[in-house]
């Protein structure tokens, strides 16, 4: 599995290595007690449809960027400080990538994970 950043037809893969947050437990836990992840790594969070989703970065010992999703389309994006920053959007797909990741990604771009 993926993640690919399509801008304008311009592809880029933003991860290799990819896991899916798909249980309740799963998607509390979230990448919490972690002491790092390989720069090619996303966390997918998947979701029935659209709603607001919170992420925190409570027991979180290194930055990530997130990135709300709605319909494959980046609604938010925000890099995310350890153990202090919350961030919140509409989406039906939450994503969390190595700080700098996301670098080049904008609102309205989409994202594919394969």
């Amino acid at each position: 599995m993926r993640v690919v950043h399509d801008p304008e037809g311009a592809a880029r893969t933003l991860a290799t290595e990819v896991d899916r947050a798909e249980s309740a437990f799963e998607q509390s836990r979230g990448l919490m007690f972690r002491r790092s992840i390989p720069d090619d790594y996303a966390l997918v969070f998947p979701f029935d449809g659209p709603g607001r989703r919170f992420i925190h970065m409570l027991f979180v010992a290194f930055p990530l960027d997130v990135i709300w999703l709605a319909d494959g389309a980046v609604q938010a994006k925000k890099t995310m400080h350890p153990w202090r920053s919350v961030g919140w959007a509409n989406a039906d797909t939450v994503l969390e990538l190595p700080a700098g990741a996301a670098e080049g990604v904008s609102e309205g771009d989409t994202i594919v994970v394969e």
